[in-house]
């Protein structure tokens, strides 16, 4: 059967997955960066570290180190275990095994939670969620979304992508999103419609490749960019 999660879990991916994901280069990572239902990824964590700016927005934020490591726990089996059974979805090259997939996932998801409480109090993390974000217009110079838009398309219709992504580019210069798979690992309808929808909006939508691919056929990103105005 097709990977069939119904709903939105914790699932952390490092720094470096996000690098690869969304094509990130150096004059990326010295902007302003906002991550937009980051979860319990290790990306804030480990650029932080680093001396960069990251903000991330999750509702997942509302509750306590312990409360989300409970929560990770709880679906971490049953993720592992439905991956296992449809490991046909995927391409094991940049992962080569189940258990590495376990072994990275929760290294990331761990480094988060030594990263939360701190986090927190830096205001890093922020209980939020799209379509509505609290931040000024133009806060940031990019907006990622990672395995949450897109993804979820049977969960969140087409509606909830345009407003999420026009939120998104009303406080950021750019966005970008990965990947633009369903569950299932199937294209997502919404994807041709949001490149057309933007279109006459003030927005350069592109779909591009990137050097990173885990499910088959998962290696574009959409890239969504303020048209400069005279």
């Amino acid at each position: 059967m097709p990977f069939s999660i119904d709903r939105v879990v914790p699932w952390g991916r490092s720094a470096a997955e996000y690098q690869a994901m969304f094509g990130l280069d150096e004059s990326d990572l010295g902007g302003r960066i906002l991550g937009c239902g980051d979860g319990p990824a290790s990306f804030n964590a480990e650029l932080s570290a680093q001396g960069r700016s990251v903000v991330s927005v999750d509702p997942l934020y509302s509750a306590t180190s312990s409360a989300i490591e409970r929560r990770i726990d709880r679906t971490f089996a049953e993720v592992m275990d439905q991956t296992r059974r449809n490991q046909h979805e995927f391409v094991w090259t940049h992962i080569r095994s189940i258990e590495e997939l376990g072994r990275r996932r929760m290294t990331a998801m761990r480094r988060f939670i030594a990263d939360y409480p701190r986090g927190k109090t830096e205001n890093r993390y922020v209980e939020a969620s799209l379509p509505e974000l609290p931040f000024n217009n133009g806060s940031f110079d990019l907006a990622l979304s990672s395995h949450l838009l897109f993804l979820y398309s049977e969960q969140l219709d087409m509606d909830f992508h345009l407003r999420a992504l026009e939120e998104m580019l009303r406080v950021a210069t750019e966005v970008r999103v990965f990947p633009l798979l369903q569950l299932g690992g199937t294209a997502s309808p919404h994807v041709e419609r949001i490149v057309d929808a933007f279109g006459p909006r003030r927005a350069v939508a592109t779909v591009e490749t990137v050097a990173y691919e885990f499910q088959k056929g998962g290696n574009r990103m959409l890239r969504l960019r303020r048209k400069q105005t005279a």
